[in-house]
């Protein structure tokens, strides 16, 4: 391999990095990838001596790094709203969000088979919500348990199961079939310490 195709190739690596990084629904996961994708893009930009690509890339850079620094500065406050099986507000959000919940669970899927939900607030924004059915007076078996793509780094499933632990809930469990769409949930499910067993996913709060 030649050293001009190793030089293009970086440059392909950057562009495509910045690109991916459009495509993301986190926003430090798109800063982040950005920054990664504007480095690399510098780089190829110095090497062919396309000085002005590499300072629009700098700055991008000095861009992304301010925003980051901004993201993790401003902690998220969450808050947890209980809420009741006919409350209005749950159809609105199901309907609201119906494609993007399809993704991950049955085309088919009705929040009314849930008894107890839980919606997670930042600020006066919903940010996600947990629906489910008492398995006991301590376990709940879950039917939904949703981020908006804006929350969806883990922060919202973490502090709604401090709240559930805190209020007398000691275990979780989700039927989980391994589909193609699925799939993606289970990875989560898995980040967020449940364990399969026996068919289902189990976390002890």
């Amino acid at each position: 391999m030649s050293f001009n195709t190793i030089i293009e190739f970086i440059g392909y690596i950057g562009s495509f990095l910045v690109i991916v990084s459009m495509l993301m629904t986190s926003l430090i996961k798109l800063r982040v990838i950005n920054t990664i994708g504007s480095v690399i893009f510098a780089i190829y930009a110095l090497i062919i001596h396309s000085y002005p690509t590499a300072i629009m890339q700098f700055c991008l850079i000095i861009i992304n790094v301010i925003n980051l620094f901004k993201l993790f500065k401003n902690k998220k406050e969450y808050s947890v709203i209980k809420l009741n099986k006919n409350d209005n507000f749950i159809n609105y959000f199901e309907a609201f969000y119906k494609n993007d919940i399809n993704k991950f669970f049955p085309e088919d899927f009705n929040l009314s088979k849930a008894e107890e939900h839980y919606m997670v607030c930042c600020g006066s924004n919903p940010a996600g919500i947990l629906s489910a059915n008492y398995v006991s007076k301590d376990e709940l078996n879950v039917i939904l348990d949703y981020a908006s793509p804006s929350y969806r780094d883990c922060s919202v499933g973490k502090h709604l199961y401090n709240y559930l632990a805190q209020n007398g809930i000691k275990k979780l469990h989700v039927k989980q079939n391994e589909d193609s769409g699925k799939s993606v949930h289970s990875r989560y499910l898995r980040k967020m310490g449940f364990s399969l067993i026996n068919g289902e996913y189990i976390k002890n709060l």
